[in-house]
């Protein structure tokens, strides 16, 4: 053993007898001593030092009465052994007081757990009482060493086992019973594990025992008269799992991928068979491997309470969701799974999940699990997170080709209602890979690039998927909300000039770029000349996106639906108009807008994904004033929406520029002060924030360069193109 100390029981005994002793006669001395001391007006410092001793002796021997408390109890419990040697017997005590602990109530914790496996009533009654011992590293390795990997296969089988026969018998208390004391046991025994078999974790076990849970899971397991395979009785702790902390990339990589190819040799004949000839007329169903609770019909007794599943899903859950349920916790652990092709494989695990396995997911409508593990493994701003997103993207246009065709009135139409609705349930996390990728639009639909393998029709398909889903065409809208905003950041301010370059964050060769008459100093008409293009560069996939997602209205018999009430609150919130995260303010009118909300935390959001963003943003303008925007109650389409939202920005933007300063604010209800300046947004009435954009509009320009973003934005020929539609776009966009 590593860090353990030997010991001679009878020696320890008489150390922290004697120890104890001298602390008690080292207190006696000093009170004796001080008295003496003071009897005869003498300095008493020393009897106060020996009290100091007295003090430290005494702490030292409480320690030695802890541990050789421990000593007996790990003697008894016959946790450890002694050892006999040249110079007498020895017991192994660990150098750690914690430690100790942790090995006498990890190893009594795996015995109790052991107990219960094998049926005792009372064993997971006291097992509970080690639920709160899971952050202790000696504790659980302890526990996991005692416990085995075959116990920790064991227990959830014996467990769902038991609940059977009780239900089979009608004992609905010892059901109820089983059902609270079960969930506890599951989720001691996933945090347990989680950190177990995490090398980067101090309770790290060992690669042996990752191996050893992967021998476990593919062998058979009985329980009474139930037999299993052990996957489908871990799959019961992966399900139990909060999350804290997130099992790892490890686990995932020797367990996790072990589990798909495990399922996919047991089931790949029978999918196959579901879909020929002969399986066809039986509804081609393809069954997953359900998880022990699924396969017995115990439907949610051992899963969480507050665990949620898809609307529609049925009362069972499969061995492989509940392994999603365990990845999704970390955005490691959900690449370990989908990043990565079995061998022997033509298709990568995410393929393969998406696709031949899709039937699997759909069988139990259990989409709650996959769609979360794929927004972890997609949204991320990392090489592994965009190559991800983007062959999900890749995946679903594809399949979405065949969904979708022109209809007689040259609108979208949904030509194959099956293959729609079959990927329905992953618009929403396709969205979010889309939406943390935003910039990959413009990319698309500006430059003619790719993004992986996805050119823009392709991702023109996907969107008809992405945008179908509510929250999913919110976070796309937030997300080119961001982009927009930090593309018109770039646009240097009023007066940039050599020797203020590096001061307002830009080089002397910006100066050069954007100074176009070539005077030294970036004027207005510069600036003006560069909103412009980041205008009209914005504006087109800010159109794509809502056109497409008009069309998808249309194509579902929705279009009678106004504007989607989160745009709605968007423009509402002002979510347009609050500075872009990190940027410096150069306007002498912006400072005194955005008031006390300059430097409450924007810094610390640069960086971030687009639609994290967009969020915080908006919590923030949320918790200043609600409703800054009155004219979101009257908004008639998505498109308007948008368009106040450019508005609200173009505004921002040329007042943080300073094309706003010293153009004349009489009788405008939002200036105040001496000189005039803008009132801060926080304290604007909605009516005063209406002026502003008003006034900027008429005076500072900014209608001009909303026109050229209305123009831009109302033309959706591109969008007619890429799905096919072909349909000439007529005066203001409309049909």
């Amino acid at each position: 053993m590593t860090d353990f100390t030997g010991v001679k029981q009878s020696e320890f005994d008489a150390m922290a007898s004697k120890h104890t002793e001298a602390a008690r006669r080292l207190e006696e001395l000093a009170q004796a001593l001080h008295s003496e001391l003071q009897s005869a007006g003498l300095d008493t410092s020393p009897a106060a030092r020996l009290r100091q001793l007295a003090g430290r002796v005494t702490t030292q021997a409480e320690d030695l009465r802890r541990r050789q408390k421990l000593v007996h109890e790990l003697q008894r419990q016959k946790v450890t052994f002694g050892r006999s040697m040249p110079a007498g017997s020895f017991l192994e005590m660990p150098d750690s007081l914690v430690a100790a602990e942790g090995l006498l109530d990890g190893t009594l914790a795996g015995r109790a757990a052991l107990k219960a496996a094998d049926g005792d009533a009372q064993a997971l009654a006291e097992l509970e009482r080690y639920a709160s011992r899971t952050g202790d590293a000696e504790f659980v390795k302890a526990f996991l060493g005692t416990l085995g990997t075959q116990g920790v296969t064991r227990l959830p089988g014996s467990l769902a086992a038991r609940l059977c026969d009780a239900r089979i018998h009608g004992d609905s208390v010892l059901m109820a019973r089983l059902s609270s004391q079960g969930k506890k046991a599951l989720r001691m025994l996933s945090a347990a594990l989680a950190r177990g078999t995490d090398p980067k974790n101090p309770a790290y076990v060992g690669d042996d025992f990752l191996k050893d849970l992967v021998a476990e899971g593919r062998a058979e397991h009985k329980a009474g008269d139930t037999r299993y395979s052990g996957y489908q009785a871990q799959a019961l702790i992966w399900r139990a799992h909060d999350g804290k902390p997130p099992f790892s990339k490890e686990f995932m990589e020797v367990v996790g991928r072990d589990v798909i190819v495990y399922e996919h040799e047991q089931r790949k004949n029978e999918w196959a068979a579901s879909k020929d000839v002969l399986g066809r007329p039986f509804g081609g169903i393809q069954l997953p491997i359900l998880d022990l609770a699924g396969a017995l019909g115990l439907g949610t007794m051992l899963s969480p309470d507050s665990q949620a599943g898809s609307p529609g899903m049925k009362n069972e859950s499969s061995m492989v969701e509940n392994l999603f349920h365990a990845a999704k916790s970390s955005r490691e652990a959900s690449h370990a799974l989908l990043n990565h092709t079995p061998a022997g494989w033509k298709e990568s695990g995410l393929d393969y999940l998406l696709t031949t396995r899709w039937g699997a997911s759909r069988y139990l409508g259990d989409y709650k699990p996959i769609s979360d593990m794929l927004v972890t493994a997609t949204t991320g701003q990392d090489a592994t997170s965009k190559a991800l997103a983007a062959e999900t993207t890749k995946i679903i246009a594809d399949e979405m080709r065949g969904a979708f065709g022109k209809a007689d009135n040259g609108n979208l139409e949904i030509k194959n209602r099956e293959a729609f609705d079959r990927y329905a349930p992953l618009s929403y996390p396709l969205s979010r890979a889309i939406a943390a990728n935003i910039d990959q639009l413009s990319r698309l639909l500006l430059n003619h690039a790719t993004f992986g393998q996805v050119a823009a029709k392709d991702m023109s398909y996907a969107l008809a998927l992405a945008t179908s889903n509510d929250t999913g065409f919110e976070a796309l809208i937030r997300a080119q909300t961001e982009h927009m905003r930090a593309a018109l950041e770039t646009v240097p301010p009023v007066g940039l000039n050599a020797s203020n370059a590096e001061q307002l964050g830009f080089t002397k060769a910006h100066v050069k770029e954007f100074d176009f008459d070539e005077d030294g100093r970036v004027d207005k008409a510069d600036i003006m000349q560069f909103l412009t293009d980041r205008t009209v560069a914005e504006a087109r996939p800010f159109s794509h996106i809502v056109e497409i997602r008009r069309q998808v209205l249309i194509a579902q018999e929705l279009d009678a639906k106004k504007a989607d009430e989160a745009l709605k609150s968007m423009v509402g919130n002002a979510l347009g108009l609050l500075p872009v995260p990190g940027a410096k303010q150069v306007g002498q009118l912006a400072t005194g807008a955005f008031g006390e909300m300059i430097g409450k935390g924007y810094d610390k959001l640069a960086g971030a994904a687009y639609d994290e963003t967009a969020k915080q943003v908006a919590q923030r303008m949320f918790d200043h004033k609600r409703g800054l925007d009155e004219t979101h109650q009257t908004l008639a389409d998505n498109r308007l929406a948008v368009e106040r939202l450019a508005e609200q920005m173009l505004a921002t933007s040329m007042l943080n520029k300073g094309l706003l300063d010293n153009l004349d604010m009489k009788s405008w209800a939002f200036a105040t002060g001496t000189p005039l300046t803008v009132k801060p947004f926080a304290e604007m009435s909605p009516q005063e924030y209406s002026e502003f954009l008003v006034w900027a509009r008429d005076k500072g320009g900014s209608g001009d360069l909303l026109d050229r973003f209305r123009g831009t934005f109302r033309t959706t020929s591109e969008v007619d193109d890429y799905l096919g539609l072909q349909i000439p776009s007529s005066p203001g966009g409309g049909r």
